[in-house]
């Protein structure tokens, strides 16, 4: 029978060291000296985990305050179409869903890159002689946010930056300090309906400077670049040799009188990539269907990038495979009056939401043309009880229980955001709470000064 002796050999001020031997059948093998280790418990959350910061959960969850209990709240911050179930989604959109979910035939794993002819049909729907796309340059993610994760992380390096507009969707920041990343914020200019301070934009351009993102139509703000302030911003790229990441998820959301223009039909020579999805277009944003579309005429990207988003998609298998088999036919069959209806809804209430706010003394709306979403500016030295936006909108809650999302939240202090997408009489309901409390709480330029006097 085998037997096993171990000797502790160990003095003074070392630490015990294990001088194992092995014994079997009477002959004795080393095995050498082992330092010895005392277990402990200590586990740590990890330097990435540390480093995700989302802005808005911090700046939300710590507004410590009640609604008016005399008064329904009606919320307009979050940017959910579905939530008040006045924008269903196209009945097209249902079967399509239904029909692959009975078929049995998308229960398994698909490849991470999602299924070939599922690429293929995002390919044609976007495949233009501008910008001419093929089932290859097409990567479909878990909705539009991890089309913008594999984005960044196939660009930058830790160390690098990147450039993101202000204000701008908090996302962007959010994964890239998570990456190690620095984000440098360009300015977006509300009296020019929110075009790009281009001079600003590339005084930012250094050597670590990884890419731009461009958000067009705009989250936070509604707003839709016009071609040629796309083409003054392609130039910019194109002088500064930095690729662009375009988040396009509200791509063709844009009201009658304005045209949309996909950055990558004006651009020859400018590496894209292009971010977007189901979500908001056809109001399935807890679907989770997104894609990246990989513009790349001069071939600056090369295999590099292509094969860096693969290896990336990789992590995990992809987008849900139930709503990749009914991807084709929600592209193909989804009716232009579904479309048309949507942003017949969304126009006539930014109207609405912009000609109330217009008419309230200290805040100034600027008008939207597109999206989801309506910036207004709060002329805080007509409000001087109040800080800046997060206390306002903070009591314009525990008053009038009304719940506008603080522009801090987009790094734009003294504006709030509302959102669009709620029915017709709630928007006019909580306007009309907006002007009481306003009417409430604003004070003259006398007032104002005497309040500061004090």
């Amino acid at each position: 029978m085998d037997s096993y002796l171990i000797q502790v050999n160990g003095r003074g001020d070392h630490a015990p060291m294990l001088d194992v031997h092995l014994k079997t059948n009477g002959n004795s093998i080393s095995l050498g000296k082992v330092k010895g280790r005392k277990p402990r418990w200590a586990v740590r959350a990890s330097e990435m985990s540390k480093k995700t910061f989302n802005p808005v959960r911090a700046i939300v969850d710590s507004m410590k305050v009640e609604p008016n209990p005399k008064k329904a709240m009606i919320s307009l911050s979050l940017g959910d179409p579905t939530v008040f179930g006045n924008l269903p989604t196209n009945d097209e959109v249902t079967l399509a869903v239904k029909e692959v979910l009975d078929s049995g035939r998308y229960n398994g794993y698909a490849p991470s890159v999602g299924y070939q002819s599922c690429r293929e049909a995002v390919a044609a729907y976007y495949n233009c002689p501008e910008a001419p796309l093929e089932a290859q340059d097409v990567i479909l993610t878990s909705g539009c946010s991890q089309a913008i994760e594999l984005a960044l992380a196939v660009l930058a390096n830790p160390g690098q930056n990147i450039l993101v507009p202000r204000p701008g969707f908090s996302l962007y920041k959010t994964l890239a300090l998570s990456m190690g990343i620095e984000v440098k914020l360009y300015n977006l200019l509300p009296e020019k309906g929110w075009e790009i301070d281009l001079e600003h934009l590339e005084s930012l351009v250094d050597e670590k400077t990884a890419c731009l993102i461009v958000n067009n139509p705009s989250n936070p703000c509604g707003s839709v670049f016009s071609k040629s302030h796309l083409q003054k911003i392609l130039a910019v790229a194109s002088r500064q040799c930095v690729p662009i990441l375009a988040d396009e998820i509200y791509g063709d959301m844009v009201f009658a009188d304005c045209k949309y223009e996909p950055i990558a039909t004006l651009s020859t020579n400018v590496p894209i990539l292009s971010c977007g999805g189901l979500a908001k277009r056809w109001l399935v944003p807890g679907w989770r269907m997104g894609w990246i579309l990989i513009h790349d005429r001069r071939d600056i990207f090369g295999n590099e990038i292509r094969d860096g988003l693969i290896r990336l998609s990789q992590r995990i298998l992809g987008p849900c495979t139930i709503v990749q088999g009914a991807l084709e036919r929600i592209l193909q069959r989804t009716p232009p009056e579904f479309y048309h209806n949507t942003l017949s809804m969304l126009k006539s209430n930014a109207d609405l939401c912009y000609a109330a706010l217009s008419a309230i003394p200290g805040l100034q709306p600027v008008r939207p043309a597109g999206a989801m979403y309506l910036m207004v500016e709060i002329e805080m030295e007509h409000f001087p009880e109040f800080e800046n936006d997060v206390e306002f909108t903070e009591r314009l809650i525990s008053e009038q229980s009304v719940f506008c999302l603080p522009a801090t939240c987009f790094e734009y202090p003294n504006f709030f955001r509302v959102v669009i997408t709620v029915p017709e009489e709630m928007i006019l309901e909580a306007c009309s709470r907006i002007q009481e409390f306003c009417e409430m709480h604003y004070q003259g330029a006398e007032g104002a000064q005497e309040e500061c006097d004090k």
